[in-house]
């Protein structure tokens, strides 16, 4: 079993990366977030630390047990190096295959040859991304769901090169945090974005063609079909600009138009209506948060 006293490495810290550190620090691991942007880092953490404090007023967590996470086993960097000693990495930045590899291969120098490389990629190619990676034995894909700080959910998925004793490795460290995991195949958007992403940009369709408000689908989704958050709210928490990167990986990868993502898509974005993280998408927000605290 993985030994809960090494550490785990994060390499991102936007809504997918800070969620996951979540996970890893709640389940006891000592966790080394890194982002080359320190002013992406600072908001992550302090996110994060947001987070366990909402949990702490909400009576879910104790004072001690969040200063004991936040204080001890939080750890941010903007240096590569800082990751030297993970026993895993996990990989939580843009859906940019050449990006994915470059990290990885940074990773690669600086990290024994035991370190476990997974990406969070929700959409690209596992056996691509392992391919710059200079360890592809060592790669393997582990999913996270929006919001991982509250989703138990993780798409495990093998590349080509895949070891046996990483899927085992892996799939050892996805119980450790408490995740419930589900093999996949390494195939566009695996199994939750080869439908999430058509049915999001579906909805959207839907309401710029006047269908109905957005409000009114987000409750018709949650009420009939028992999804916990509407498309609009889902839209809204994963960020317009991911939805954006995802959607355009998708559609280059398989060329099926339900995955090319609206206009009004990309009109959002240049209006910097992000969602949550600028205070407003689909809704406005008042305060810049993570849910599920």
């Amino acid at each position: 079993m993985t030994n809960p006293s090494k550490s785990v490495g994060v390499l991102g810290c936007g809504v997918m990366g800070s969620g996951i550190a979540i996970v890893s620090a709640r389940a006891g691991f000592k966790t080394v977030v890194l982002d080359t942007d320190e002013n992406a880092l600072n908001n992550g953490l302090s996110l994060i630390e947001r987070f366990f404090a909402k949990s702490v007023e909400k009576g879910k967590m104790s004072a001690e047990k969040k200063d004991e996470i936040v204080n001890k086993r939080l750890v941010g960097t903007t240096e590569y190096e800082g990751l030297a000693e993970c026993e895993f990495v996990i990989e939580a930045i843009f859906e940019d295959l050449e990006l994915k590899q470059k990290v990885f291969y940074r990773v690669h120098q600086v990290c024994s040859p035991e370190t476990i490389l997974i990406t969070n990629t929700s959409t690209l190619s596992i056996t691509s991304i392992a391919a710059g990676s200079g360890r592809p034995d060592r790669v393997i894909g582990m999913h996270f769901c929006l919001p991982a700080q509250v989703m138990k959910l993780v798409e495990l998925s093998r590349g080509l090169e895949t070891s046996d004793e990483t899927y085992q490795r892996a799939k050892e460290f996805g119980k450790a945090l408490g995740q419930v995991l589900v093999d996949t195949r390494d195939t566009p958007g695996f199994i939750l974005n080869y439908f999430i992403i058509a049915f999001n940009n579906a909805c959207i369709r839907a309401y710029v063609d006047g269908v109905a408000s957005k409000e009114d689908i987000d409750k018709a989704v949650k009420l009939g079909l028992g999804y916990p958050m509407g498309p609009f709210e889902l839209l809204d928490y994963i960020g317009m600009d991911t939805h954006w990167r995802a959607s355009n990986a998708m559609y280059d990868m398989v060329k099926d138009r339900r995955y090319f993502p609206p206009r009004l898509v990309k009109e959002m974005i240049d209006a910097g209506h992000l969602g949550r993280k600028t205070g407003k998408g689909f809704y406005d927000y008042k305060e810049k948060g993570m849910f599920g605290a």
